[in-house]
């Protein structure tokens, strides 16, 4: 009998009590273990003042205290917490926009070797009726189009919080994160580019978040700016191993 994969869940949350035991809930954990999958949940409690870890805890994930404030930092702290037998890590928010129901929508050109990463797209998938301002989705369509252009990424949402990793891109991405906040996964995304990781999106369904926006839309889209020009100028170093590893992975599981 063939053993069964390990995904790892992580939810970094920053004051989600009111979405977080949504997220939890709709985490299809039956569904993917006939697939051949066990789940862990890891919850990031990244300074929240609320019932955040309280709710997490009650729907039995695992949370993980970060007390430097942001996501970046709250993320880095998720990827040095998952575990060696881990297959496959997802990455959404606590604010149930993204739906857990669908992660299998991101598991699945991982399992197939398609690529080594998979973002969710919002943009080109289906978004719910003021799930996001109409200012904050041009500007999404102008950094995936200068993400696009200048890195060579086919990618359709780069400022998406729902992520799917080859546990391998965790262990090499993870050495080269910087950014702290809400540029977090601009900084994810030109690096895994970078590094030569081959990264694609699928559509997702995105929702109205549950609670308040942490989100400053100038000063966060200074940052993201920021991070999307940097990085271009950014030399990875030692990239060959990993990039052979994942090939002989792919071509050992074919």
């Amino acid at each position: 009998m063939n053993k069964k994969k390990k995904i790892t869940v992580l939810i970094p949350c920053h004051n989600e009590e009111k979405g977080i035991g949504k997220v939890i809930d709709e985490i299809p954990v039956k569904r993917l273990k006939r697939l051949g999958y066990i789940t862990e949940v890891i919850v990031i409690n990244n300074k929240s003042t609320d019932r955040t870890a309280h709710v997490a805890q009650s729907r039995g994930a695992y949370v993980l205290v970060e007390f430097r404030k942001g996501k970046g930092q709250a993320l880095l702290a998720g990827f040095n917490a998952v575990s060696s037998d881990t297959s496959y890590v997802v990455m959404l928010d606590g604010d149930n926009t993204y739906k857990a129901k669908e992660m299998y929508r991101l598991i699945e050109p991982l399992e197939s070797n398609f690529c080594h990463a998979v973002v969710g797209s919002r943009l080109s998938g289906k978004m719910k009726h003021n799930s996001l301002k109409f200012s904050n989705r041009v500007a999404n369509w102008v950094y995936t189009f200068l993400v696009r252009q200048f890195y060579r990424a086919n990618v359709t949402d780069v400022l998406s919080g729902y992520f799917a990793w080859k546990k391998e891109v965790i262990d090499d991405l993870k050495h080269h994160i910087e950014s702290t906040d809400f540029a977090i996964e601009m900084d994810i995304i030109t690096k895994m580019v970078k590094l030569g990781h081959e990264v694609y999106s699928v559509p997702i369904t995105y929702d109205v978040r549950e609670g308040k926006s942490k989100i400053s839309a100038f000063e966060d889209g200074v940052r993201i700016f920021y991070v999307l020009f940097k990085n271009l100028f950014w030399i990875p170093k030692k990239t060959q191993h990993i990039k052979n590893q994942l090939t002989y992975t792919s071509k050992s599981s074919a």
